[in-house]
C-alpha cells in the first residue's frame, strides 16, 4: 500500500536548524520519494518502508534535541504527484 507522510519536526530549542537539516538529509538518503517546502517534509512511498525510515528518523532526530515535537500525517496513496487546479 503506498502512502504520503507529512512530517514536521519542531525543536524547542534556540538551536534548531541543526537537528532539522539532519533529519531532511537522512529522509533524502533513504531512497524513498522526499519533497520539502519551508514548512514541512513530505515522505512517499510503500507503506513499511517509509515506517522503517521513519521509525529509526524519528528517534534519531528526537534524540538530537533537548526538546522537540514532531508532526506527523499520513495519508493512504501516493500524492507525490499532486498538482493544485485553482
Amino acid at each position: 500500500m503506498k502512502i504520503s507522510v507529512e512530517l514536521t519536526l519542531s525543536p524547542l530549542q534556540d538551536d534548531y536548524e541543526v537537528a532539522i537539516i539532519n533529519l531532511i538529509k537522512k529522509l533524502r538518503n533513504s531512497g524513498l520519494v522526499v519533497k520539502e517546502n519551508a514548512l514541512s517534509t513530505q515522505i512517499f512511498g510503500e507503506y513499511n518502508a517509509v515506517m522503517e525510515v521513519l521509525h529509526s528518523e524519528i528517534e534519531t532526530a528526537l534524540e538530537a534535541v533537548d526538546r522537540g515535537l514532531i508532526y506527523m500525517k499520513i495519508v493512504k496513496g501516493d500524492r507525490s504527484n499532486y498538482e493544485p487546479n485553482y
